[in-house]
Order: C-alpha cells, then structure tokens, then sequence
C-alpha cells in the first residue's frame, strides 16, 4: 500500500515553507507521531477515514477528533481541503489553505478554524457538510485538516521552513448517476541502445496518461504488451507504479522502463487500464535499428551502386566508341542514270 506521506510546497512572503502532510489510509487513522486525525468512532467500530453519502441540497454532519500526543499544548488550524492526485506519483493530497476548493473543501463547515488541544488530551469539533443543489453527482474526496502553524526552521543552514499537517481523508459521494471512465492517453516510447549490438544494454521508456474522465474514484490496474515483428509476444507485464486511487478528474503521468528491449525489431506497445466497469487501451510503435551498422550497410549501399552505376557508364562508353555505322545504298541524284 502506498505511503501516506505527500509533500506539498507552500509559499509565503517571508521564506518557503514545506508543507509536511500525512493522510489517513483506508489502513489505519492518520498520525504523525505528534498527533492524529480521525472520525469519531461509529456504535460499531472505529472509523479511519469518513465516508459518507449525501443528495444534492442535503447537510450532514459528523465530528472529527484531534489528539494531541505530546506532553505539551498544540495549537492547530483546522480546515476543510479538496483532494487531489499529485503530479509526482499520483499520491493523494489536498490542497492548501488559499487555494481555490470546489468540493469538500467548499461545502463543509467548521465552527472554529483554530483548536488548542492540552498534552495527551483529544478535542473533538463538530462540522456539517452543506451540498449544495446544483452539485455534480459522484465523488468528491476530501479531507479536514489539522495544521501545526509554527514554522520549523531547522538548523538555519537553507532557507526553508517546515510546517507540518495531518489530515483524515473525506470520501463524499453525491446522489446520482454514477460514470466510471478511464482512459490512457500520450503514450510515448524513448528506445535507447548501443551503436554496436551486443556491447550494451538496450531499454525502453515507456511514458502515458491515466486520466479518470467519469465522476467516480477508481482503483485502476494496468498491463503492458510488447509484439514484435510476425506478432511475436516480447513482453507481457502487469504495472506496479500506479497510484492506488485515481480521483475523479485527474491524470497522472507515469513512466515503465523495458530493460533488454529489442535491439533489432519492430514493436507495438500497448498499455491496458482497467478498473470496475471500465477498461481503455491505447498504442504506439518504435523501430529497434542498430544506428551504427545501419549507417556502415548504407554506406556500402550507396558506394555499391556508385560502382555499379560507374560501370555502367564505362560500358556504355566504350560501346558507342567501337560502334561502325551500317552501310547504305548510295542514292542516283536527279538527272543522272547509271550505265548498263
């Protein structure tokens, strides 16, 4: 399962400041070490994360927890965030405090945006979520935020700030028609190989798009195939660096490296995305020329016909110049008769 850990860079007038922000999994609540956020637990079970169904014009409303795990008071900022997938890998994170919320971020309310929570105390804040009638059916994942808003300055050797957050994630879903769609998009193929086959390694870069076009959360899978000349199978592999979910919306681009790829051969790649009720593909093609020896058999391509064409010549030549004009009956002028 992926890490929870997502790094966000927040800038400020006074220096940057990183922003440190950790993200409950489906695994477990979120913590940091220093606190945690989390529902509150339901009559049944504790609840890691908030999931919760709402129709447009609805208002639910839940309670978050805030513990403190040191033995000093904290103070925090508390907001509510829209979700997102990050550029990097496709981790989920939030957005910051300033940043234009469309979701979550928008619809919930919070009765106070700072809580002080004493040493080895917990705090719990009520908050409603207000869907507004006009909003989209589907997903719309969040989460509410606890931000620590004293910035680290560390040992002062770099000029960055740290300010660390801890968030418990929001699985809002809106009434209505639900659309799974996925797609895989810009597949591109870098081929690099030695100029000599054989005294090296010869890999593949395969770069491509997972965009979620529908309004749902999916769990996407993907395989890539390799076929080569006469549909030889040259590869066949399910990929591993995906992100875990794929919020509605989002793309994410990702790379897959092809070590031992072909060295002389012509190969379709085709990626596969796959998740519940959807399923793209999209292809590409790459030559595998060894360069160098392809350059050294034009070459005696090309000096081969100057040759032959040289030869040519010089036959033709020396067929013109040993030619005799065939001989023709000489023509009587006019008023002249031949004697008998």
């Amino acid at each position: 399962m992926r890490k929870p850990y997502v790094l966000l860079l927040q800038i400020v007038p006074v220096m940057p400041i990183l922003l440190l922000l950790t993200l409950a999994t489906p695994a477990r609540a979120a913590d940091n070490g220093s606190w945690s956020v989390y529902p509150v637990a339901s009559a049944v079970a504790a609840r890691p994360y908030f999931y919760v169904s709402a129709d447009p014009g609805q208002t639910i409303e839940d309670k978050v927890v805030v513990a403190n795990k040191t033995d000093q008071p904290l103070t925090f900022r508390l907001y509510a965030a829209d979700a997102y997938n990050t550029a990097r890998d496709g981790g989920f994170a939030v957005k910051s405090i300033g940043e234009k919320m469309r979701g979550v971020g928008s619809w919930a309310k919070l009765p106070k945006d700072r809580i002080t929570v004493p040493g080895r105390k917990t705090v719990t804040v009520p908050f409603s979520v207000e869907v507004p009638e006009g909003a989209e059916p589907g997903d719309h994942p969040g989460a509410i935020v606890a931000l620590d808003e004293r910035v680290d300055r560390g040992d002062g050797s770099v000029a960055l700030g740290v300010q660390r957050a801890v968030g418990a994630r929001v699985y809002l879903t809106v009434g209505g028609p639900r659309l799974p769609a996925l797609a895989v998009e810009n597949v591109h193929i870098s081929h690099h190989q030695p100029l000599i086959p054989g005294l090296g390694d010869s890999t593949a870069t395969i770069s491509y798009t997972l965009h979620n076009t529908g309004n749902v959360t999916l769990e996407p899978k993907a395989q890539l195939t390799a076929r080569g000349l006469f549909g030889r199978t040259l590869l066949t592999r399910d990929l591993k660096k995906i992100p875990s979910q794929l919020l509605p919306g989002q793309r994410v681009r990702l790379t897959e490296r092809w070590r031992n790829a072909p060295q002389l051969d012509w190969a379709d790649v085709k990626l596969t995305a796959s998740a519940k009720d959807t399923e793209e593909s999209a292809t590409a093609s790459f030559v595998a020329v060894p360069w160098l020896v392809a350059g050294v058999v034009l070459v005696g391509i090309g000096a081969g016909g100057w040759l032959l064409a040289g030869r040519l010549r010089t036959r033709r030549e020396r067929a013109r110049g040993t030619a005799r004009p065939a001989p023709t009956d000489p023509q009587p002028k006019v008023g002249q008769t031949s004697g008998a």
